[in-house]
């Protein structure tokens, strides 16, 4: 059952009628079963003052492209009834005509795009209106019985919609509907959802959920769980199980769907998802249609089933099935589109957006982690409407051609031109080892800035989770994740990538930049010390490196290295025999790298910086005072003894060396590989030529 939330407390804080619509709107769409994301709409009518100082009744209605959840009042958009309402005496209005003429019915030309069932809530003669996506609803409004369902539950209290596309000709039935109807309490659209009102906002909201539990209640009653669906066919994996599967396959899927445009991935291992995978009728229930016109954009008419048993645990029969299973998807999309095409369309990325895997879960794409998430948000909406309508009747959808005509609608296309535009690391994901540090976090800040999700991945488990959440807060959730790695440990290392996978779906870009930094004559190193430079800066660039190259080649869509190296690469620093030996090694290792990757369009490029003291944990080590001693000067004297041996007299911060990180990973260096940038204020004896 649907929780009634109203608080009047709260509710009798809102300073005037749209404050109030925006507790209610916040209200319903805080419960994804009653509202879908980014979908629905709700309105009331007030009396405002003009600009002329004359009294005027103005609705204010959800803008295009808002979510209810979280819309503010900004989000409404405020407009004269009385230019609005006449318009119900005419017989048709196209789309674009009611675009247009809304835009002139505006009080306010910054407010957004009224919503696209503006009429819907104009033509209706009541103060508060609210139009929903509940899945009970729904379950009724896609049953093939679902008009007799209603009857049931109703009696003469609801207004049947045939389906018709939202705009003009919809408002008008749902109006007429209600006009004729005395005794109507709310409207049941086919194929698509809700419409309830009331005088006043609380007596609106009341409604909605009162009718919602009334459906669910009765839905309730007729569901068996051990049928649901045709029952279980197969059983899922534990959990351990899945994720290896997981980790394995989403570098592949990520590969097969961003042929055209990259995407991201997410994985959904809920109750609900898995009831539906595993069951014996989820493979052709699955291909009957969206149940809901507001999923269409986001998940696609149809999901991907993937048609393989997990009793089995064949992963390579799983990757081959998955692999064949996208291209055929796509094809059969581009005739889909082919088919339904009017003039003018542009068809979007064919690749799914929703993949389900029976044993496993669902996996969603996306052209990022949010985006991947909605997806997989409303199709957690779908299988809950599949198993009312089906526990009810036959699930029934739109057809083929009223399914495009919504997906390629140039009203609901118009919500996703609202997003920001896409930046240089847009649909990339970038991992950052020492990430923690000075250089690793300023590198997954630029990264971040233009677009890109990042791994902080550092020994200091505390450190990187400190930087991950600092991302998230600025940037939104989801956009860092933390991970305690230590790069000389190889199944550290191949964990670290596996959760790269499950988080996102692969790695576009690779930073080996953890390091440490040791001081001593050659005559009084020790083999440990010895040891530890190899270990951390030269096992360790190759083991991230070689897993990297691993999850890139799987991926098949290119990627990236960048070495983050060191003056010491090309210089002889004076006792420093272990640390320049290494460095040199790093980008020796970077080049032969490159000389393998490129077939695979791998670049792998290196960063030579020098004497980066800001934020550094190296420098605020012995490291500092040994460098201090070689030079004879006190450590407080050595960032200014650094800055004179420069020949541009300036001292380097880690901004300098993530600037150039990210040049060698962006577009602009797009035909390098092999090379090496040096960011030292010119250091003479390190000149590379």
């Amino acid at each position: 059952m649907v929780n009634n939330l109203w608080n009047s407390n709260t509710a009798e804080q809102a300073a005037n009628g749209v404050e109030e619509l925006v507790y209610r709107s916040n209200l319903i769409g805080s419960d994804r079963t009653v509202c879908n994301w980014g979908g629905g709409n709700t309105s009331t009518k007030t009396t405002v003052q003009d600009f002329r100082g004359r009294d005027v009744e103005v609705m204010w209605v959800k803008g295009s492209g808002s979510d209810l959840a979280t819309m503010k009042e900004k989000n409404f958009t405020g407009l004269r009834l009385e230019d609005i309402t006449p318009l119900i005496e005419r017989d048709v209005m196209p789309d674009e005509e009611m675009v247009d003429y809304l835009s002139h019915c505006m009080i306010d030309s910054k407010h957004p795009r009224a919503s696209i069932e503006t009429l819907l809530h104009a033509f209706l003669p009541f103060k508060h209106v609210d139009h929903t996506h509940p899945d009970a609803i729904i379950s009724i409004c896609c049953a093939d019985n679902g008009k007799e369902i209603a009857n049931e539950i109703y009696g003469d209290r609801f207004v049947w919609v045939p389906y018709v596309r939202p705009g003009f000709t919809l408002s008008k039935m749902i109006a007429e509907g209600v006009r004729n109807n005395p005794n109507a309490q709310l409207v049941l659209m086919e194929k698509h959802g809700l419409v309830t009102w009331g005088e006043t906002s609380e007596a609106s909201y009341n409604q909605t959920i009162s009718i919602i539990n009334e459906a669910e209640h009765y839905i309730q009653s007729k569901i068996t769980e051990a049928s649901v669906f045709g029952g279980q066919k197969y059983q899922s994996l534990s959990e351990d199980e899945a994720k290896e599967i997981l980790s394995s396959i989403m570098p592949v899927i990520r590969g097969a769907v961003s042929d055209e445009k990259k995407m991201l991935l997410t994985y959904d291992r809920s109750d609900d998802v898995l009831q539906f995978v595993n069951s014996h009728d989820a493979a052709s229930v699955s291909q009957i249609g969206a149940a809901c016109p507001d999923h269409l954009v986001h998940t696609k008419r149809v999901p991907l089933f993937i048609d393989w048993n997990p009793e089995t645990k064949d992963i390579k029969n799983l990757i081959e099935t998955i692999k064949d299973g996208i291209e055929k998807f796509k094809e059969e999309y581009k005739a889909y589109f082919d088919r339904n095409k009017n003039e003018g369309d542009n068809m979007v990325e064919p690749a799914p957006r929703v993949i389900l895997i029976p044993g496993v879960g669902m996996v969603n794409t996306g052209k990022d982690v949010a985006n991947s998430h909605v997806s997989g948000a409303l199709y957690h909406r779908a299988i809950s409407v599949m198993k009312g309508t089906t526990t009810l009747g036959n699930f029934v959808s739109l057809s083929e051609n009223e399914s495009y005509n919504v997906e390629y609608w140039p009203l609901e296309l118009y919500k996703l031109s609202l997003a920001p535009a896409e930046a240089e690391f847009s649909r990339k994901v970038a991992f950052v080892t020492g990430g923690a540090g000075g250089i690793g976090s300023e590198t997954c800040r630029q990264f971040v800035s233009q677009g890109a999700h990042v791994v902080v991945a550092d020994l200091n488990l505390e450190g990187a989770q400190k930087i991950a959440a600092e991302i998230n807060t600025n940037y939104g959730p989801n956009r860092a994740v933390a991970l305690k790695m230590d790069v000389t440990k190889e199944e550290e290392v191949h964990a670290a990538f596996a959760q790269t996978a499950l988080s996102f779906g692969g790695v576009d870009v690779i930073v080996n930049n953890a390091g440490l930094a040791t001081s001593s004559p050659i005559d009084e190193t020790s083999l440990n010390e010895w040891n530890l430079n190899i270990n951390v800066l030269g096992t360790g660039y190759f083991l991230v490196a070689r897993e990297a190259f691993k999850q890139m080649k799987q991926q098949g869509i290119g990627g990236n290295m960048v070495f983050v190296g060191s003056k010491n690469s090309v210089y002889a620093g004076k006792n420093t025999a272990a640390y320049s030996s290494v460095k040199a090694l790093e980008t020796h290792l970077a080049r032969c790298i490159a000389a393998e990757g490129g077939e695979f369009g791998i670049r792998v490029n290196s960063v030579l910086p020098d004497a980066v003291l800001q934020g550094s944990a190296i420098w605020g080590s012995k490291w500092r005072e040994d460098r201090a001693s070689a030079y004879g000067i006190d450590p407080d004297q050595l960032e200014d003894h650094y800055r004179k041996r420069t020949t541009l007299l300036v001292n380097i911060y880690p901004k300098d060396i993530a600037e150039s990180i990210t040049f060698f990973a962006s577009s602009k260096a797009e035909k390098t590989t092999g090379c090496m940038i040096t960011v030292d204020g010119g250091v003479p004896a390190a000149f590379t030529r």
